[in-house]
């Protein structure tokens, strides 16, 4: 029979146990709790303005970084580290595995299909349209219209997704297609020059370069400001790039982007960065 002193050794013993197990048991569900919450490293470009850079406090910033940190906040079991980085470096980086999304304003091409992994949704889109001579503007007014006037268009790089969409809008217009002639590369100054010398009559060209190589303050080309006008005509979607290993969080990115798009947040944030709502100009 065991005596009191006995007992009262035992139940202490026995107390010490069960302490060190409820003790072990926090423990555990701490870490499993942290072993569930995913850093995500995403790269993206540091320069390009307004759709991602790094601002002047240096912190990631632009549209599509906003766009992120928005489907980040959705997404409980992920947290998103940005890396601002070289175009090569996201690419190269995406690929490896280095990162494991990232965003450049990047068009969709066959070449990168095979590379990484597009999920259903864009993330932004980029503006194109036409450059053209301030003095022909009485008759060009868009696509169309320079299509009717003359159709002379600045040579193209077959391997350029304009390429694409010219031909596009020549197969919907065969009454007044516009001249699409291959090329290889150019320089955007010789562009301008050639539209301004009569050579061409337009440039086709995105909204943002016009902007930043005529419009804006301090632009190479802004003594050209009062001579070349520009007319947007579409918009190409821009998508986040996902290593090839990324399926799950590409597909949870969809369902963050599509709740975005319900409740007005993405909308707002392109009035926010590019003072319009860009996704109007896209054909789906």
């Amino acid at each position: 029979m065991i005596n009191t002193r006995k007992l009262l050794v035992l139940l202490a013993i026995a107390g010490l146990l069960i302490s060190l197990s409820l003790g072990c048991s926090k423990k555990e569900t701490a870490a499993d709790r942290e072993d569930t919450v995913r850093t995500v490293q995403v790269a993206h470009t540091q320069s390009y303005v307004p759709y991602d850079y790094i601002n002047e406090k240096g912190e990631s910033d632009g549209f599509e970084v906003a766009v992120l940190k928005a489907v980040d906040a959705l997404l409980p079991e992920f947290a998103f580290s940005y890396v601002g980085t070289s175009d090569d470096d996201l690419l190269i980086g995406i690929e490896t595995g280095k990162y494991q999304l990232g965003t450049k304003g990047a068009w969709i091409t066959e070449e990168r299909k095979q590379k990484f992994i597009f999920p259903k949704h864009y993330i932004g889109a980029s503006v194109i349209g036409i450059t053209y001579r301030t003095s022909d503007a009485e008759v060009i007014r868009d696509v169309d219209s320079f299509a009717k006037f003359s159709g002379k268009l600045v040579p193209i790089a077959p391997q350029n997704a304009q390429y694409a969409i010219v031909e596009q809008y020549n197969a919907a217009h065969p009454e007044f297609p516009i001249k699409l002639v291959p090329s290889e590369s150019f320089t955007v100054s010789d562009a301008y020059n050639w539209v301004l010398e009569g050579r061409y009559d337009a440039y086709f060209n995105i909204a943002l370069s016009f902007q930043n190589n005529v419009l804006k303050e301090g632009a190479p080309y802004k003594h050209l400001a009062d001579k070349l006008s520009y007319a947007p005509y579409r918009a190409i979607p821009t998508w986040p790039l996902f290593n090839k290993t990324e399926q799950a969080l590409a597909d949870a990115y969809d369902r963050a982007i599509e709740q975005l798009r319900t409740d007005g947040t993405i909308e707002k944030l392109s009035q926010q960065y590019f003072g319009e709502d860009i996704f109007k100009y896209i054909q789906e």
